[in-house]
């Protein structure tokens, strides 16, 4: 709804959808919904609030954190004004309202995003934020309940926004393996990092009437497909016909659906009595005093780190970033034949496809049996094509958590080689639940009960690349470059054109040795000293020696302590310790 003029916008509002001028009170009251047309109007995080819990139950979570620019990014502004603008017209400190509150007598908590937020974008305060409701619902043991509204990761936070949703879908694990019930609401819109990790990953998914829910937008489909969107695309009731949600709920409707679901799930489960909180004596705050995660410069001997003479050649980060794209850059599958002995393809998701981009099969790693799944490009023009330019489509992400799983059945350490722009941003790849497939990839890989070893060897690309990539200890070649967004995608929406894709990419800090700074990755594979296409055989021989002085501590470490250990690697993403990593600049 937009106002009429500015003297009105107190007493009338028009609809987006019919344009029917609107009397405001009689909108209140309707709660947002035109009563013409039944367009269901966009809600901030205060009003989806009030009119989702009990009078009176509402107690707020703590929503400040430390300020921090982890990037010192710069576009046409300064990230902290653009973070200043938003606080000051919506009155939020962040994209994200957290509460504990009561819904038909059912304690729940709430973490309820807000799109007048930039856009709702998720950063380190959101994913911070929205963890600490699902690990306030965990210690008290009641249902979370999420309401998304987002337009993605937030791309002046970079990679560390990318982390956001390995963070997140972790704590919905844990909620999972506690029996605990969790349940995203989408509202209008949930788009990119939030749908491809939280928003698909609870135990049940409604769309209000109304919403728009996909991994790519409809504007960057088009752009890259050149193709007409099929009529109602991505909309709630799409959503339902291709499986993707459990139900499309009218506003008016929500919250007794959601009275409905909490009773049902709480049936036959008695109640735990209360105890008082003690908040420092919480695992969330002895996590938090762990601190971060100690960065270890790489020294002459180590595995990856750069031979007698060599150094980690200074570059601009454009020039990295078409260092990354070269198409004479070894693939997965050349790896395979170089790094790996024995390999043996498997192929399948076993649901009817088999996506070309990924591949993955069995094969030794010095005379370990491993499992090994990688993006595949290729060198010519023809392959590029046939491999959809390595972005997966949803069979792919599901034939490599095939993978993953037999792997842990069958006590296989994995190893994914990450080499991807992006996934694939298609109409049949929406149809066929994209955002839902990387999802379920990194709600499992937060819980897989073997060693998991992730080498970014040309580009990471924003959820596409993350499905690989929640591991033990993520390692990156020297050329490499793992970032949340394209430069030139970041450049066509924060700068006037995408002829600023180069200073874009020097903002993003996507480069190797910036990650290996901010703890994204943990140790950088050095190239020989032109680069990894100049000489395959001298790469593949350190990205060996990296991967077993890496993969062999994790053989002896138990199942249980990996996974602890992944989740607080992935934990320390949150708000407090960027703040701390900003230092190390």
């Amino acid at each position: 709804m937009t106002a009429t003029a500015p003297r009105e916008e107190q007493l009338w509002s028009r609809c987006a959808g019919c344009a029917s001028l609107l009397y405001r009170k009689r909108l209140r009251r309707n709660l947002d919904v035109c009563p013409e047309c039944g367009e269901h109007a966009r809600l901030g995080a205060p009003e989806r609030l009030r009119q989702l819990v009990d009078p009176g139950s509402l107690r707020l979570l703590p929503d400040r954190l430390p300020e921090a620019d982890p990037l010192d990014f710069v576009d046409v502004l300064p990230y902290p004004h653009r973070l200043t603008g938003a606080r000051t017209s919506t009155g939020l400190a962040e994209g994200v309202v957290c509460a504990t509150a009561t819904i038909g007598g059912h304690p729940v908590v709430l973490a309820v995003m807000d799109f007048r937020f930039l856009g709702g974008s998720l950063g380190c305060a959101v994913g911070e934020l929205i963890t600490r409701a699902a690990e306030r619902a965990l210690d008290d043991r009641t249902a979370l309940v999420l309401v998304t509204a987002s337009g993605g990761a937030r791309m002046q936070e970079g990679a560390l926004s990318l982390m956001q949703m390995a963070t997140v879908s972790q704590a919905i694990a844990a909620l999972r393996e506690a029996g605990l019930l969790t349940v995203s609401v989408l509202t209008d819109p949930t788009y990119g990092g939030v749908a491809a990790s939280f928003a698909t990953n609870t135990d049940l998914v409604l769309a209000e009437s109304g919403a728009r829910m996909g991994f790519a937008g409809p504007r960057v489909i088009r752009q890259i497909t050149g193709r007409a969107l099929p009529e109602g695309f991505q909309t709630a009731d799409f959503l339902l016909r291709h499986g993707q949600v459990d139900m499309v709920v009218q506003r008016r409707s929500l919250r007794g659906r959601l009275v409905a679901l909490l009773a049902a799930t709480r049936a036959g489960r008695p109640a735990r009595p209360s105890v008082p909180r003690q908040e420092p004596a919480s695992h969330r705050e002895r996590l938090a005093d762990d601190g971060p995660a100690p960065v270890r410069p790489a020294a002459e001997g180590d595995a990856g780190a750069p031979g007698a003479g060599d150094t980690l050649a200074v570059r601009d980060a454009w020039d990295t970033v078409r260092m990354a794209r070269h198409p004479g850059r070894p693939t997965t599958l050349d790896y395979l034949d170089s790094v790996f002995d024995g390999f043996v393809e498997l192929h399948g998701d076993r649901l009817g496809a088999d996506c070309p981009a990924i591949v993955g099969g069995v094969a030794r790693l010095a005379g370990r049996h491993v499992m090994v799944i990688g993006h595949q490009k290729g060198h010519t023009t023809a392959e590029l094509v046939a491999r959809n330019f390595g972005m997966a489509s949803p069979a792919g992400h599901r034939k490599a958590l095939r993978l993953m799983r037999l792997a842990a059945r069958l006590g296989l350490p994995v190893v994914t080689l990450v080499d991807t722009p992006g996934a694939d941003p298609g109409v049949s790849a929406e149809e066929q639940g994209q955002a839902a497939a990387i999802a379920e990839n990194i709600l499992t890989l937060t819980v897989l009960p073997t060693p998991v070893l992730a080498v970014i060897t040309g580009e990471g690309g924003s959820g596409g690349a993350l499905a690989l990539a929640v591991a033990d200890r993520v390692l990156m070649l020297e050329n490499a470059v793992y970032s949340v967004i394209s430069p030139e995608g970041c450049a066509a929406i924060l700068w006037p054109d995408r002829s600023a894709a180069p200073q874009a990419a020097r903002a993003l800090r996507l480069t190797a040795p910036d990650l290996r700074r901010l703890g994204v990755v943990d140790e950088v594979v050095s190239e020989p000293s032109s680069a990894a296409h100049d000489d395959p055989a001298e790469t593949a021989h350190r990205l060996r020696a990296a991967l077993l002085a890496n993969l062999l501590p994790l053989l002896d470490v138990p199942p249980a302590m990996l996974v602890r250990l992944r989740r607080q690697r992935f934990r320390r993403f949150g708000a407090n310790r960027v703040g701390a990593r900003a230092g190390l600049r």
